[in-house]
Formats: C-alpha cells, structure tokens, sequence
C-alpha cells in the first residue's frame, strides 16, 4: 500500500522547534532522530519565537501579492540583510520579487531582529 498525501504545508524552523519543545514536555526524553532535529535547529535559530512571529506580521503587512508562503517561511528561515543575500535566497522560486519589495524586507528584518 503506497502512503497517499492529504496535505502539504511548509513549515519554518521555529514551528519545528516549538514542536519540539512540546515532545519534550510530553515525553521527557527525546528519540534520537527528534533530538538531532534539535541540536540541528538550534545551530540556526538564535533569537525567541516572539521576534519571529513579530517579523512574519510585518512582512504579512506589505500584502505584497507575489510573495509566497513558501517564500517566507525561507526568509524567516535565513533573515537576509542585504539585497544579494535576498536575491540569491529566492533564486530557487519561480516567482520572483521586485527590488523595492526586497528593501521593505530586509529593512523589516533590520528594524525587528538584532544582530548577533
């Protein structure tokens, strides 16, 4: 029997590693696989979730139509500063940005997460 999938949905790494979170709580322990998963996420996500969560609405706030879910859920996943960074960012995607698209961003992300 072949597994048929019902739904896809992209999600960024701060959704796995609040999921995480709440396997730890649940289950006190983590497997292997779940607890490489956290020792990976971690490498990557640096700031609390609220910052996130804050930068995800404000970008949501420029309603800009070409912009996919997909699309920012790579752009909260990586917070790119500068408009090579965002470029070679959404290469992969079929749809692309315009610049001044791509400055409202990136001074989004400047204004909402600190530097390291």
């Amino acid at each position: 029997m072949k597994p048929e999938i019902i739904n896809q949905t992209p999600t960024s790494m701060i959704d796995v590693k609040k999921e995480i979170e709440s396997m730890k709580k649940r289950d006190k322990e983590l497997n292997f696989r779940s607890g490489k998963t956290e020792e990976y996420i971690g490498t990557f996500i640096e700031h609390p979730a609220k910052v996130y969560e804050e930068l995800k609405k404000k970008i949501e706030a420029f309603k800009i139509s070409r912009l996919k879910s997909e699309m920012l859920i790579k752009i909260l996943d990586t917070l790119p500063r500068t408009i090579d960074d965002m470029k070679n960012l959404l290469q992969g995607f079929v749809v692309s940005l315009s610049n001044e698209d791509m400055k409202k961003i990136i001074k989004a992300i400047e204004d909402t997460v600190p530097e390291k």
